[in-house]
């Protein structure tokens, strides 16, 4: 019934007569005496649960709880179950515990002869998964501490408050996207009668000083709103030192300490470096790319990520002479029909893919901003050496956790030694009780920032306010901002034939031409939908994938209609907007299985 294997459980048989009451009665007491948390309940009784999983939450692993089965109405002074006794005081049932629970009681009972700490919550982490944890847990009543330190880049580069994704990534990316999209658009204006001069350029350095003030006020806007909520923000860098302790070390060098009775780890990750000669001395990261202070030129993009993506689209769409070069598939754990859908768009806007390659090392032909770099890459299938001048060269190969160095070995947290990302249970909590974690550095979880900030509000509601609801993170909608998007919700068709079986599904799918595509004559039949259904659910679609403009609007409504168990028969029953690229969705008839 949810209760750990670390707790006893201990059950009392009903007596057949009433011989013995006087030594079971002397029985309790003992128990009662010697236990710092009783719960006395029925076997099935979804509030005996409730209660035991609770009480269970906000003892430390050093305690026991001890869960009693037993007919005992006669022998005390509460006839129903659950009965809460907490260091010999008398709580009552389900409704008075929580209450206690909520109203902090609770926790001073349990607090009592034990060490007294700091905080009621440490988070370490600011970014969004971290904020949104530490503002609800505030909101709650809890004394909430967030701890924030950006470790610079090889290049210098560090940020603010607000983590990867206000910094460094959604926020900035989106924005240049959206620049990128700008040049195509006055493209298209000429064939819808827009004249203008032909000497139409674009300048790195207002648009990317235009982006980091922005990135600058919500910087500011965050400090701002944590102050509000009365979390007291620390930019310093913490590591364990015992498991209920940290040092905080800030940029002089000062170090603090702290305890915290709970702990929420959201470091997030790091760009990961490719180990050649030359990667960290000549080349940057996403990390760098969004603040650079000078147009990066002939750039070469390693890697098939979102990322790599995503910055070779938004800076081919800038007028930049871009390659990919990308070892082996585009966008490995996404869907590959729309993944290779998506890179076969890119190629038609300019971006240059060099397949089956990796990088050897990279040196220096001239310095300057930016300056000139040789790359050497070798084949994945043969023994072919290559070799080409650019003058940026961006890393995009992955991410790894930030979890090496905040002392989680002190703390006893297990963690992945191969990437440094932390197993964890349904509720997001480690193996040691009181340390949980969210966002990117969970073991085989959604590497995205509104998964991260929903999982932070959840957590501080199940901690603090006893609630029950769990992060979802099958359906989750996401959207790679490729220069024609990409959105999906749910299965990728790979995962869905993995779980379900071929034969279990229909897929239905279709290629289509927006209508504001048709005047300017451009990316005819490349953008497609599709849907996947499952078909011993009543055709409820388990997956949807759609490559077209203004993917994120598209997908955002398609996900809420999934977490509601949306089928094809609903979908096919739904009146479609005329003319939009997602009426596409209402209309759909032609199934992969037909050929």
């Amino acid at each position: 019934r949810g209760i750990s294997t670390r707790d006893r459980l201990l059950i009392i048989m009903p007596p057949i007569e009433n011989e013995g009451l006087e030594q079971i009665r002397s029985k309790i007491k003992e128990l009662i005496d010697a236990n710092q948390v009783l719960v006395f309940s029925k076997s099935f009784c979804p509030f005996c649960v409730k209660v035991s999983e609770e009480t269970a939450s906000e003892t430390q692993s050093s305690r026991k709880v001890f869960f009693v089965s037993y007919p005992i109405r006669r022998l005390l002074l509460q006839k129903t179950v659950p009965n809460v006794f907490i260091n010999k005081k008398h709580i009552g049932g389900c409704d008075k515990t929580m209450k206690a629970h909520n109203d902090g009681v609770l926790q001073k009972l349990l607090g009592e002869g034990s060490e007294v700490f700091d905080y009621d919550l440490i988070v370490i982490g600011g970014g969004s998964g971290g904020l949104a944890c530490s503002k609800e847990a505030a909101a709650l009543g809890k004394k909430v501490m967030v701890l924030d330190y950006v470790v610079p880049t090889p290049k210098g580069t560090n940020w603010g408050l607000g983590g990867t994704c206000v910094n460094v990534g959604c926020i900035p990316k989106k924005l240049m996207h959206q620049t990128a999209l700008l040049g195509t658009a006055m493209e298209d204006a000429r064939k819808f009668g827009w004249e203008f001069s032909d000497q139409v350029t674009h300048n790195w350095e207002t648009m990317r000083t235009a982006v980091n003030n922005y990135i600058g006020s919500l910087n500011w806007g965050y400090r701002v709103s944590l102050r509000d909520k009365n979390v007291n923000y620390v930019n310093a860098y913490a590591e364990f030192v015992e498991p209920h302790k940290i040092k905080a070390t800030n940029k002089r060098g000062k170090e603090m300490f702290y305890t915290a009775a709970k702990f929420v780890l959201a470091t997030g990750e790091r760009p990961r470096y490719l180990g050649i000669p030359g990667d960290k001395e000549y080349c940057i990261t996403s990390d760098d790319l969004f603040s650079l202070p000078y147009c990066p030129g002939k750039t070469l993009v390693i890697g098939a990520s979102y990322v790599a993506l995503e910055c070779g689209g938004f800076l081919v769409g800038l007028g930049l002479d871009v390659t990919v070069m990308v070892r082996s598939i585009l966008l490995r754990g996404f869907d590959q029909d729309m993944a290779n859908r998506a890179g076969d768009c890119m190629e038609t806007h300019g971006v240059k893919f060099l397949r089956k390659f990796v990088p050897t090392k990279v040196g220096q032909l001239e310095a300057g901003t930016p300056g000139r770099l040789k790359v050497t890459a070798k084949s994945t299938e043969s023994d072919e050496i290559i070799e080409g001048e650019y003058n940026t060269v961006l890393i995009a190969v992955g991410r790894d956790a930030y979890t090496g160095k905040i002392g989680l070995d002190k703390a006893g947290v297990e963690v992945n030694a191969k990437n440094g990302k932390i197993p964890v249970n349904d509720e997001e909590q480690t193996n040691v009780p009181h340390i949980y974690a969210i966002g990117d550095i969970l073991e085989g979880k959604w590497e995205l920032t509104p998964v991260a900030v929903q999982a932070g509000k959840l957590l501080a509601r199940r901690l603090f306010a006893g609630a029950t609801l769990k992060c979802d993170y099958v359906n989750v909608p996401t959207t790679v901002f490729t220069p024609m998007e990409y959105g999906s919700c749910g299965y990728p068709e790979e995962k869905a034939v993995e779980i379900y079986g071929q034969e279990n599904l229909e897929i239905y799918h279709s290629l289509f031409w927006p209508l504001e595509f048709t005047v300017p004559g451009r990316d005819n039949n490349r953008c497609y939908a599709k849907i996947i259904c499952n078909n011993l659910d009543n055709e409820r679609v388990i997956g949807f994938h759609y490559l077209g403009p203004n993917a994120g609007e598209v997908t955002q409504g398609f996900g809420a209609a999934m977490k509601c168990g949306i089928t094809k028969d609903q979908l096919d029953n739904t009146i479609g907007i005329h003319p939009t690229c997602a009426e596409i969705f209402t209309t759909m008839e032609v199934t992969k299985s037909s050929g």
